[in-house]
């Protein structure tokens, strides 16, 4: 079963943020601010300039076209201009209001300073009025320069919109700056309305967008299968014949068709993961057991799942709990642990403890000497955790069911080592995982 996309987990920072979020994303691990500054070196910033940026003329300049302007410049720059640029705008019968440009001195001086955050300077620009909010809904709205045409043409549409409102006298700026909750309260539910009602043409924004988000990962989602599965093969053919154990799979076989014709774990588990029912079993015994051992890496899942925890609490049953850590293990962790397995071969510790530390010792790009303790101290593990961290428990968590089902599968035995069912069943299982839709490898 394939994971949905989870927006929460991808970057934030939006447009008028970009430039400056790569100023200072190091300022969020504890780093200064100044770190890989880019900004307009040699520009004069005053309200000529700032109205050639934005494309419109100084009498129609908003704010968020001033603040954007203010951050392609350095901050010191851009506080030297405050003075001119106010003038300028004056002089132009557009002065905006004394509560903007004194938060754009606050602001400005926070970042020169380097106390400011990307969280500080997208709070004002959303302040502004006509900047949208990172995050409306599910949608999130990506840095401007990995932002997707059709992203690039919501985004555009609802600053638009957000202008309009604005010159309606629907939306208060300065009530925006100084963070009064019900003024912020109005700013999102009109985004959010936007976001949700259908454009001339009949799109609505934000399904269009979720739509393509969706598409984007379960793109990317393939790509790791595909390499994935390329991996698994290379690996395979090093390892050499794996031959199946007939008398193994037979037993197993029939104990695992006793445990489905039975209510309750595990074989309500087994077959659901499978996306099987107990009365559409395959007849063939190697087909069963490979069906029911890719269910354990990757839960297809049954209609009902879609409704969500059986509780009236909210709380997930042992089955949900068991499939949502399954579902956290990823491509990486699986191949960590299949290369252990497949190299070791039968008799190899496949306890969740041990799993988790097939994973924290992993070198996908050294995997051909997995079996080589010798290189064990050159593992890059920064891939695993941002910060650096290998979470081991966490990882042995997220293991335990796999390794209650494998001993149920038969693949481990009951001091939790491979058995020779396991060394044939187990990489032939992923394959089928990692296989394209509509076929795997025989």
């Amino acid at each position: 079963m394939r994971p949905a996309a989870d927006p929460s987990q991808q970057i934030q920072p939006a447009d008028p943020v970009s430039r400056y979020s790569q100023q200072i994303q190091a300022a969020d691990r504890g780093q200064q601010i100044a770190a890989r500054r880019r900004t307009l070196r040699g520009v004069n910033l005053d309200a000529d300039r700032v109205a050639e940026l934005a494309a419109r003329p100084l009498s129609e300049l908003t704010r968020r076209d001033v603040a954007l302007a203010l951050l392609m410049v350095s901050s010191a720059d851009a506080l030297a201009s405050l003075p001119g640029l106010r003038r300028g705008l004056l002089a132009a019968g557009n002065p905006l209001s004394a509560v903007f440009w004194s938060s754009a001195e606050t602001v400005l001086d926070k970042i020169n300073d380097s106390d400011a955050t990307v969280g500080d300077v997208r709070t004002w620009l959303e302040a502004t009025g006509t900047e949208p909010n990172g995050i409306i809904g599910l949608h999130v709205w990506d840095d401007q320069s990995e932002r997707s045409q059709l992203a690039a043409e919501m985004h555009t549409r609802l600053v638009s919109h957000l202008e309009d409102q604005l010159a309606a006298g629907e939306i208060d700026p300065d009530l925006l700056s100084a963070a009064d909750p019900a003024a912020c309260r109005a700013y999102i539910a009109l985004q959010e309305r936007w976001m949700t009602s259908p454009l001339p043409d009949g799109r609505v924004p934000m399904d269009v967008l979720l739509d393509e988000k969706d598409e984007e990962f379960l793109a990317e989602w393939d790509a790791a299968d595909a390499e994935a599965l390329a991996a698994v093969g290379e690996l395979l053919d090093q390892v050499g014949d794996r031959p199946v154990p007939a008398e193994e799979l037979r037993a197993a076989s029939g104990r695992l068709r006793e445990y489905i014709a039975r209510s309750g774990w595990p074989g309500q588990l087994l077959i659901e993961c499978g996306g099987m029912r107990a009365a559409d079993l395959p007849a063939d015994d190697a087909e069963l057991w490979l069906r029911l051992a890719a269910g354990v890496a990757s839960p297809e899942g049954l209609e009902e799942w879609a409704a969500g925890p059986d509780g009236g609490d909210g709380e997930l049953s042992e089955t949900d709990s068991a499939v949502a850590a399954i579902c956290a293990i990823d491509h990486f962790d699986w191949l960590a642990v299949i290369t252990a397995l497949a190299v070791g071969g039968p008799g190899t510790s496949a306890s969740a403890a041990d799993l988790a530390g097939y994973v924290r010792d992993y070198d996908p790009d050294g995997a051909e000497g997995v079996a080589d303790d010798d290189d064990e101290d050159d593992y890059d593990l920064d891939d695993l955790e941002e910060d650096g961290e290998f979470d081991e428990l966490g990882m042995e968590g997220l293991f335990l069911p796999v390794t209650s089902l494998w001993q149920v599968l038969g693949a481990i035995d009951d001091e939790d080592c491979l058995t020779p069912l396991g060394w044939w069943g187990l990489p032939e299982a992923m394959r089928r995982v990692w296989a394209p839709s509509g076929g795997f490898p025989t």
